[in-house]
């Protein structure tokens, strides 16, 4: 592949591609110059194809031919668009038509009244993108794009991941050709390293370093690879840039091992992404075969090629020392630092590893300059991070924002504030490792600094939002359950100590816990932090030790009261039967599974403490709301 190859192919195929970006006036002018009238775009990702993108796929195809038009629309199956809650998606361009939650009998709507008959289905469109006039708005102007920037997720949503051309005419590999063709490896690393770019994996470590670091080691081999194994609870941020724009990552692999010295690369990822691993081995055979893999790439006489290594699963693996233990078909178990990989890595060979975000901002960073990059951001955090934004909030899915957007906009703008109308009560950052930052600091603008210093942190980028109704305690357990399970076993501190930390959780949420547990909580979890051998045992105790800075109240509670003010730990809750309310209507009764309730006809009943089991039939039972819990 030359030079001159690649811009014919961008420009073959960049009209097609920009019909998705140009809606309305300008869009129609430019559809017709592609051959399509109409293209429709449908999310191809893990949570549409959950919900059924699969048949909302087949039926339009079905419709297309059987109202004879299949060669005048352009069916386009995407990654991820981000509104994850509305899948199924699909957008019909260039009027920018934003359909949500499709369903194949929807299908044959659109493609009668829209497609074939020109009138857009309005009451099947997501709402926030029509006017009160009835006009159609772009997603740029809908509240949960309007405040987002996309660099990392610039083509998820946008182009056919498996199809390298619309690639290409999105810019891609002319990074790689400006960075082989007219730089020298050092001024590869400067510009990374002057973006101010960190590692978007959790560590925050300055990606151009690292780099530097692994340049200046010493040794005939080195490697380049990618940590892929994203095994955050509720995070979904790698595995959707992998399922929508795998060249990406591809494409600034090659610039890492050029700026590094390095000839090899791998990636490793979770064999639980069937949809991210289909679409990365369709995308390197793609690229070998136009000769961005292999030999002599664009004829600079650099040689780089990659390939695939796929984990069981197991959390630890995110740790860089043990996933290269794991590629090189060990257990995957971390190893003492230093030596760091940037030394002695990969097959005891001097390795740079980044994860899947990270590299999704190299190619823009050479492309674009670090000036550019380093303009986006706070001053040391530059540039964007992309969240999985989970739990209970309206707009569940994936966003970008610049660094230094407060949690607050997050929350109340990007995400539609918290369903049902309940409080916002916490946000979980940084999964197992992080931490809960209360609504007192909703405000706090999301940046790796900031978060530290309120007792949470950046992660990878998991976001789950928490309303009124949640237990912190409960949370707190929740996440000491997965280190429990993932700990490799390896160090006494983390096998030991995780349990140990559980059983403190367990005995509180159960009502037995006493009042010197939170002293014992804290030493130990002060022991995990300075020894233990990696960072899941020593980041282990941070979601306990936020829960407890900011919401000991109910720590107090769970102990002193033996209440869950939330009413969510099942063993302190306590079913009560108010009088006044009770008609005695029997229903209640006659439903317990247990026989825990007794009482005669049009009288008050009484639930016995000690036989009920706090199902919950009785309260569903009740129609006059005199069961209560407390």
């Amino acid at each position: 592949m030359t030079i001159d190859e690649l811009n014919k192919i961008k420009k073959e195929y960049e009209e097609l591609v920009l019909v998705r970006k140009l809606v309305k006036e300008q869009g129609e002018k430019l559809a017709e110059k592609t051959g399509y009238r109409k293209q429709v775009l449908v999310c191809g990702g893990t949570g549409c194809t959950s919900s059924g993108s699969k048949k909302v796929i087949a039926a339009l195809e079905k419709s297309l031919k059987d109202n004879g038009i299949e060669d005048e629309i352009l069916v386009v199956r995407t990654g991820c668009f981000g509104l994850c809650s509305l899948g199924p998606i699909m957008i019909v361009y260039p009027e920018g038509a934003f359909y949500s939650q499709a369903t194949p009998e929807g299908v044959e709507r659109i493609v009668k009244e829209h497609l074939v008959e020109g009138n857009v289905v309005t009451d099947l469109l997501y709402q926030e993108t029509v006017h009160s006039d009835g006009s159609i708005l772009s997603l740029s102007e809908t509240p949960f794009y309007k405040k987002q920037l996309r660099i990392a997720l610039r083509n998820c949503g946008v182009i056919d991941p498996e199809n390298i051309k619309e690639y290409i005419a999105m810019d891609g590999y002319q990074a790689l050709a400006k960075a082989l063709t007219s730089m020298t490896p050092d001024q590869v690393i400067d510009e990374v390293l002057n973006s101010g770019l960190r590692g978007r994996g959790g560590g925050g470590f300055p990606t151009g370093r690292k780099w530097s670091f692994t340049r200046a080691s010493q040794g005939d081999v080195k490697y380049v690879c990618c940590n892929a194994d994203e095994g955050d609870p509720g995070a979904f941020m790698d595995r959707s840039i992998l399922e929508g724009d795998p060249q990406c990552i591809i494409e600034a692999m090659i610039i890492a091992g050029y700026a590094i010295g390095a000839h090899h690369g791998f990636v490793y990822v979770r064999a639980e992404y069937p949809i991210a691993v289909q679409r990365l081995t369709i995308a390197i055979e793609q690229a070998r075969e136009k000769g961005f893999l292999g030999k002599d790439i664009f004829g600079s006489g650099f040689d780089f090629d990659m390939e695939i290594r796929l984990g069981a699963g197991a959390f630890v693996c995110g740790e860089e020392t043990a996933l290269m233990t794991s590629i090189e078909g060990n257990r995957g178990e971390p190893h003492p630092r230093p030596p760091f990989p940037a030394v002695k890595g990969l097959f005891g060979k001097p390795t740079v590893l980044n994860n899947v975000e990270t590299y999704a901002n190299i190619a823009q960073i050479i492309l674009n300059g670090s000036d550019w990059y380093s303009s986006i951001g706070t001053e040391k955090s530059r540039g964007t991070k992309v969240f999985a934004l989970g739990g209970k909030i309206n707009n569940v899915g994936l966003v970008e924002i610049p660094m230094g957007t407060t949690l607050r906009e997050i929350v109340e703008e990007i995400g539609g504030g918290i369903p049902n109308g309940k409080k916002f009560k916490a946000a979980q950052t940084g999964g197992p490792s992080g931490g809960c930052i209360p609504a007192e600091h909703i405000d706090t603008p999301i940046d790796y600094d900031s978060l530290i210093a309120i007792g949470s942190m950046m992660g990878s980028g998991g976001m789950i939002i928490l309303d009124e109704d949640t237990c912190m305690v409960d949370i707190a357990k929740f996440y000491l359950e997965f280190t429990v399970d993932e700990s490799c076993g390896k160090c006494t501190p983390c096998r030991v100590g995780t349990q140990r930390l559980l059983q403190y959780l367990d005995k509180i949420t159960k009502g037995n816990g006493e009042p010197d547990d939170l002293e014992k909580i804290d030493e130990l979890a002060q022991h995990m932090q300075k020894s233990s051998l990696c960072a899941l045992g020593q980041t282990a105790p941070n979601p306990i030790l936020s829960t407890m800075k900011y919401f000991k109240d109910e720590y107090v509670a769970h102990i002193d009261e033996k209440k869950c003010p939330a009413g969510v730990c099942k063993s302190l809750i306590r079913y009560e039967i108010i009088p006044d309310k009770c008609k005695g209507c029997t229903r209640c009764a006659r439903n317990c599974p247990v026989g825990a309730i007794s009482g005669t006809v049009k009288q008050p009943h009484v639930i016995d403490s000690s036989k009920c089991i706090k199902c919950g039939i009785c309260i569903t039972n009740c129609k006059f709301d005199a069961i209560i819990t407390g």
